[in-house]
């Protein structure tokens, strides 16, 4: 059986993800915050433009705000309309007539039901039917 716990190579990838992320992040910071004449006299010249700096994390947000959208947008696409049968059944639906009549003791197989009779027993309860 397999333990829950990380194996050794996936913690050491863990935390060589961790520290590289930290890294990339701290040059972004230096990127962003340090004058390019500075950079330049320290010998670091190819960089892209500033403005990007400011521009990749919008774009990034944005990306994430579109992403939700488009999740939200397939489950819409995917979803069939109230006015189809699949609403209601599928071809996974199991009738309770499939099946043969259990004994009392066992256990009742899983079987679905139709909405008549769940509105039967949910709210006729009790209620004289003619």
């Amino acid at each position: 059986m397999a333990s829950p716990s990380p194996t050794p190579e996936r913690a050491v990838l863990g935390f060589v993800l961790y520290l590289f992320s930290y890294i990339l992040f701290g040059v972004y910071l230096v990127w962003a915050y340090i004058p390019d004449s500075w950079l330049d006299a320290a010998g670091l010249t190819c960089w892209p433009s500033k403005h990007w700096a400011v521009t990749l994390p919008v774009y990034g947000c944005v990306v994430v705000i579109l992403a939700y959208l488009v999740y939200f947008g397939l489950f819409l696409l995917n979803t069939p309309p109230l006015t189809s049968v699949h609403t209601v059944t599928d071809e996974y639906s199991h009738d309770a007539s499939e099946y043969p009549v259990p004994s009392e003791e066992a256990i009742p197989p899983l079987c679905d039901m139709s909405v008549s009779e769940v509105s039967r027993l949910l709210y006729l309860k009790g209620k004289v039917t003619s």
